[in-house]
C-alpha cells in the first residue's frame, strides 16, 4: 500500500470517529473511511451468496447529510450497497442493524459542540467496532487511502444507494418490549436538548409515528431539531445542562423528567421535586425488572454494571438471585461482557443502559419505557420509589490536573495500601485503583482512574453517609494534588471540581 498514509488517530480513537468539521472530517476522508469499513469488515463478514450492505442514519448535525453522502460513496465504490434512514438516534442505528442483521454507521458527535461530528461503526446484529475490534485496522487502510486512491470496482458491480424510514418499526419495537398501557397516567417533561430525542420522544412516547396514544401527558422542551444546540449542550452528565428540565418538572407539576443526550443514547432520569436521580439507581431499577422476567422464564439473571456503580446495584440485584459482573468503565467492554455472559442488562454510570432484547447494545429511549413503567405501575411519586435505589452517597466524578499521573497516584497508594493507614482495605486494579473498605466500618470505596487522553486523574467516591464520603474524598484528593502547581492556591476547596 502507498508509503503516503495519513495519519487519523487525531479522531479515529478507540471506539469511534470524532473530529472536527470540516477541518479533520469532510466527505473526502469519510469516503476513505466507508470504503475502508467495507474492505476490513464488511465485505470478509457479508455471508456467502449475500450482498454486502450497510446502514447508514445521521443525526441532526449540519455536516451530516454531506459526509453520508462520502461514506456511503467510498462503500459504493467497494461494491457494498447502502441502505440510508436518513434522521436517527444512535439506538434507532442499533435497530435498524440488528433488525436488518447488516452492520451499520451513526453519523453523530453525541453530546459534543456543534462543530464536531463522527461516526458510530457496528457489524451486523449492532456488535461493537472498536480499536481491538477492526476500528484501528479501518483508521490505517482509510489513512492509506487518503495517501492514494480508493481502488473501484467494475461500473456494474459498484454498490446501490436505497432510502428507508425505520422510526415506525423503532417505535413499535420498543413498545413491544416493556407494555405502558396499563400504567396510571402520568405527566412526563422531555429534555431533548435539541437532540435526537426530539425526534424519537414523538415517535415512542407519543402518536408521532401513528402508534395508539399512550397514557403519558408529554410536554416537550427543546424538541426542535438544531445541531448548534442554541439552548444547552445536549450532554446531560453536566448539571449545569439539567437546570431547565429541573424548574419545568416543578412548574408544571409532572410526574418526572426526562433529558436526553445529542444522539439520544442516554437518558437522565429527575424526579418531581426536580432532584436528579442517580443513574446506578437506574441500572438497579431496571436491572431488578429485567432480572425478575428473566427469572419467570426459568432462567438465572446475569447483570453487568461498571465498577465506578454505587455499590446499591450488586447489593440489591445479588439480594433479588441475579449474578452481577463488574467491569471497567466504557462501552466496549460493557458490551463485550453482555455477549460473554448472555446478560440480560446492564448498566453504566455514564446512563449508558444496554438490554439483550435490543441487540446487547444501549438504548436510553428503552431505559426510560422500564422507568415509566415502574413508577406507573405503582401509587407513589418517583422521589419515595428511588430512595431505595439510592441508600448511599457518592461524590460523582472529579478531576485533578497532574504533572505526573504516575506520582500522584503512588502517594494514594503508599497512603491506602502500602501503609494500609485507612486499616485494612481490599484492592484492585480491574480499572485504575480501586480501595474498599465496605466490609468493615465506616463503610467507603473509592476509584481512581487515569484519563486516557489528558494528564488526568478521574476520582469516584461512595460511602455509607455523607461525613465518610467527604472525608475519604478530602484525604485522597489532598493526595492526588500534593504539590501541584494548579492547586498550590489557599482558596482552593477539595473538591470543588466536583
Amino acid at each position: 500500500m502507498s508509503a503516503e498514509r495519513v495519519d487519523l488517530s487525531a479522531f479515529i480513537k478507540a471506539y469511534d470517529v470524532r473530529g472536527l468539521v470540516p477541518e479533520e472530517l469532510d466527505a473526502r476522508v469519510t469516503r476513505a473511511i466507508g470504503a475502508a469499513f467495507a474492505d476490513v469488515v464488511v465485505i470478509p463478514e457479508t455471508p456467502a451468496g449475500s450482498r454486502p450492505t450497510v446502514v447508514i442514519g445521521n443525526d441532526m448535525r449540519p455536516s451530516g447529510p454531506e459526509l453520508v453522502a462520502g461514506f456511503a460513496d467510498g462503500l459504493t465504490a467497494r461494491g457494498v450497497d447502502v441502505v440510508t434512514i436518513g434522521l436517527a438516534s444512535t439506538d434507532g442505528l442499533y435497530f435498524a442493524s440488528g433488525k436488518l442483521a447488516i452492520p451499520g454507521a451513526m453519523f453523530t458527535a453525541s453530546h459534543n459542540p456543534a462543530q464536531y461530528n463522527g461516526i458510530k461503526l457496528c457489524r451486523a446484529g449492532a456488535r461493537p467496532v472498536g480499536q481491538d475490534s477492526g476500528l484501528a485496522a479501518v483508521r490505517d487502510l482509510a489513512g492509506d487511502y487518503l495517501g492514494g486512491e480508493v481502488p473501484q470496482v467494475a461500473d456494474d458491480e459498484r454498490g446501490t444507494v436505497t432510502s428507508r424510514d425505520m422510526l415506525t418499526e423503532y417505535a413499535q419495537f420498543l413498545r413491544s418490549l416493556v407494555d405502558l398501557s396499563a400504567i396510571r397516567p402520568l405527566k412526563v417533561v422531555v429534555d431533548a436538548g435539541n437532540g435526537m430525542g426530539g425526534f424519537t420522544a414523538p415517535a415512542v412516547l407519543g402518536t408521532g409515528a401513528g402508534l395508539p396514544a399512550l397514557p403519558l401527558e408529554v410536554v416537550p422542551l427543546y424538541f426542535e431539531l438544531d445541531g448548534t444546540f442554541p439552548n444547552h449542550e445536549a450532554n446531560p452528565l453536566e448539571p449545569a445542562n439539567l437546570v431547565d428540565l429541573q424548574r419545568a418538572v416543578v412548574e408544571h407539576g409532572a410526574d418526572i423528567g426526562l433529558a436526553f443526550d445529542g444522539d439520544a443514547d442516554r437518558c437522565f432520569v429527575v424526579d418531581e421535586n426536580g432532584d436528579p436521580v442517580s443513574p446506578s439507581a437506574i441500572t438497579a431499577l431496571v436491572g431488578l425488572r429485567e432480572a425478575a422476567r428473566e427469572q419467570a422464564a426459568g432462567r438465572t439473571p446475569t447483570v453487568i454494571h461498571n465498577l465506578i456503580s454505587s455499590r446499591v446495584v450488586p447489593d440489591l440485584l445479588q439480594a433479588a438471585g441475579a449474578r452481577t459482573v463488574r467491569t471497567r468503565v466504557g462501552h466496549s467492554f460493557i458490551k463485550d461482557q453482555m455477549a460473554e455472559h448472555d446478560a440480560v442488562f446492564g448498566g453504566e454510570h455514564s446512563a449508558h443502559y444496554y438490554f439483550r432484547d435490543f441487540f446487547f447494545a444501549d438504548t436510553g429511549m428503552l431505559a426510560a419505557l422500564h422507568v415509566l413503567a415502574a413508577l406507573g405501575g405503582q401509587p407513589h411519586p418517583l422521589s419515595a420509589l428511588s430512595d431505595a435505589y439510592q441508600p448511599y452517597v457518592a461524590s460523582g466524578e472529579i478531576n485533578s490536573r497532574v504533572s505526573s499521573v504516575p506520582d500522584a497516584r503512588g502517594r494514594v497508594v503508599e497512603a491506602y495500601v502500602t501503609q494500609q493507614g485507612a486499616g485494612p482495605v481490599e484492592v484492585d486494579e480491574l480499572d485504575g485503583l480501586t480501595v474498599s473498605h465496605w466490609d468493615s466500618h465506616p463503610q467507603w470505596w473509592f476509584n481512581l482512574r487515569a484519563s486516557n487522553t489528558e494528564p488526568l486523574l478521574r476520582l469516584n467516591v461512595e460511602a455509607a453517609d455523607e461525613d465518610i464520603m467527604i472525608k475519604v474524598r478530602d484525604d485522597v484528593l489532598s493526595l492526588v494534588r500534593q504539590g501541584e502547581p494548579e492547586y498550590a492556591s489557599a482558596s482552593d476547596e477539595a473538591g470543588a471540581t466536583a
